[in-house]
């Protein structure tokens, strides 16, 4: 049987929108854009009738969240954070030729949209690389092997805007009930000043503490997720008690359950427990694992344990909270991931503080084990070197 090649279509034919802005709008308001506009991925900032760079949503939430502040939030022209280098396409150009130039790209860009000008250079409107491979897998279907890469294509893309789109809500969510609850415990403040009711000032104070630390450590997640991905989480030993630490977070944890009736509990073998590690990261992993005990436990306790064992500390982490159901537990470890979804859940969460968790402990040469049954309670099984030779040493003055 003969195989008809088909001729490959253009960019030009296959614009999916033709969102822009102006590059001088503030990204606040481009922020407000994508928020409310859930079916927008991309915008094209455009100069008269020329395109000068591409904003994605993913893009905005990153660099907002690197670089967190009123100035550049509510001031700073969409420009100053925009991709300036973006792929640019003539309408006339080949899918395929196109789908190549796209996926060439470095990692961080290969998802991104493609913008369309016209042979003058003006703009003609967005493409998205999913589009494009759909397209193509439809237009090589007379060849089974180019049909399959384009079909493995297809998936992949499909996977990564799910897990984009999960990120998207789950991110929005969480960051946005911290940022209404101090904007309007702030309000309240100003109202109490205004009485002379100082008394009522201190409790709301203490109320946006803990709204801004919230915040802050979504920020951080996020933050540190990428520094692990990039490579660029640095690692520095030195000797530490550990029951110290552990008493420092289990206090902490008592603050998150507020009017809980749960109990946190610290069990060690004795006052003292030092080993050799990164103190810093330790406790960000006590941190993570107390948290997520506080945020599935409603009543009964939570309790720490740390012992010696041969050339390891062991600690564990065990509450009476929900549990997790079997075919879920497999899910925590992924960046992301969080048992339901954003419109269902009744926990707020990233879905990355286990994830943090497991690649700080592949750090530091440690280990987690997860035991659970739902509805009974979950232990966390952390272990860790008492001395990590290939950790770097701290040295002297090194802050």
């Amino acid at each position: 049987m003969e195989v008809i090649e088909q001729e490959s279509p253009t960019v030009g034919s296959l614009i999916g929108s033709n969102e822009c802005i102006n590059p001088s709008v503030a990204v606040s308001k481009v922020a407000d854009r994508f928020f409310t506009s859930q079916h927008i991925d991309a915008l094209a900032l455009v100069e008269g009738h020329e395109p000068i760079a591409l904003i994605t949503r993913p893009k905005l939430l990153y660099t907002v969240f690197r670089r967190f502040g009123f100035e550049l939030f509510g001031k700073k022209s969409i420009v100053s954070i925009a991709d300036t280098e973006p792929l640019m396409l003539e309408e006339n150009e080949r899918l395929d030729v196109a789908i190549d130039m796209a996926l060439s790209r470095p990692a961080q860009n290969i998802y991104d949209e493609i913008i369309v000008t016209a042979g003058d250079g003006s703009y003609k409107g967005l493409l998205s690389v999913k589009q494009m491979v759909i397209q193509q897998s439809t237009t090589l279907a007379n060849s089974v092997i180019q049909k399959e890469l384009a079909h493995e294509r297809s998936k992949e893309l499909e996977k990564m805007n799910h897990v984009k789109s999960q990120f998207i809500a789950n991110v929005t969510h969480e960051l946005r009930s911290p940022v209404n609850a101090i904007i309007g415990l702030a309000e309240l403040m100003k109202m109490s000043c205004d009485k002379g009711y100082i008394d009522q000032v201190k409790d709301r104070l203490t109320l946006i503490m803990s709204g801004a630390t919230h915040l802050r450590a979504v920020i951080t997640n996020i933050l540190d997720l990428s520094k692990i991905e990039a490579g660029k989480m640095e690692i520095i030993a030195e000797p530490f008690d550990v029951v110290r630490i552990i008493r420092e977070v289990a206090e902490t944890t008592r603050v998150l359950l507020g009017a809980k009736p749960v109990d946190v509990l610290v069990d060690t073998a004795s006052a003292e427990l030092e080993i050799a590690s990164d103190p810093i990261k330790v406790k960000q992993i006590l941190t993570n694992l107390l948290s997520n005990a506080a945020k599935f436990t409603d009543r009964g306790r939570i309790t720490v344990s740390a012992v010696k064992l041969n050339d390891v500390l062991k600690i564990c982490v065990t509450d009476t909270g929900i549990g997790i159901k079997k075919e879920d537990i497999e899910k925590l470890f992924i960046a992301f991931n969080q048992v339901g979804d954003a419109a269902t859940k009744r926990h707020d969460g990233t879905g990355l503080g286990l994830t943090i968790t497991k690649n700080l402990l592949d750090m530091l040469g440690g280990n987690i084990i997860l035991r659970s049954e739902f509805g009974q309670g979950t232990v966390f099984e952390v272990t860790l070197p008492l001395k990590n030779n290939k950790l770097n040493p701290k040295e002297e003055g090194h802050e």
